[in-house]
């Protein structure tokens, strides 16, 4: 099998799916709103079609973390990535 965007230690094969390098750039893309509130993102990994995230610094603990994922991060990775179908807090 052809891979693609595989990073060393990850076995992405061509149509398999979503990869690290992928997700981690349009993660990029809403980490500056995070940041200007004291927060962030890290990625803990991907699953099929589940990404995996944790939320960092003030959004760890912020009430509102849950709406955050759900109605802000997931559905732009999901508008930029249509492969993703869930993300999950970890």
């Amino acid at each position: 099998m052809e891979t693609k965007n595989a990073q060393p230690g990850q076995a992405t094969t061509a149509g398999a799916g979503l990869d690290h390098a992928r997700v981690e750039k349009v993660l990029d893309m809403v980490r500056p709103s995070l940041r200007a509130d004291g927060g962030d993102v890290k990625l803990i990994g991907v699953t099929g079609s589940t990404v995996k995230l944790q939320l960092t610094g003030h959004c760890a603990g912020c009430p509102m973390s849950q709406m955050t994922l759900k109605n802000g991060i997931e559905r732009i990775l999901k508008q930029e990535l249509p492969e993703v179908k869930e993300v999950v807090a970890v």
